[in-house]
């Protein structure tokens, strides 16, 4: 039972030591990271056309493409 216990403490310790680690990482390094974000995320703005990186979701008037036509019960496809 002690051995069980005994691995779980490491794990627990294994755990920590990463946590805090990782934490000390982002903390020494965060205006690199926080830059990077910022021109990964620029870029892809700049780099496509307005609507392109809005997926064309706004409507732009007088340029709005025209709805295709609704079919006729009856009339041939």
């Amino acid at each position: 039972m002690q051995k069980i216990i005994n691995v779980i403490a490491v794990a627990a310790g294994v755990v920590s030591l990463a946590v805090v680690g990782v934490g000390g990482y982002v903390y020494v390094n965060q205006e690199s990271i926080i830059e990077s974000v910022k021109e990964k995320a620029l870029g892809s703005i700049g780099g496509a056309a307005l609507g392109g990186a809005l997926g064309g979701g706004l409507p732009v008037p007088g340029l709005a493409p025209k709805a295709a036509p609704l079919p006729v019960p009856g009339m041939p496809f």
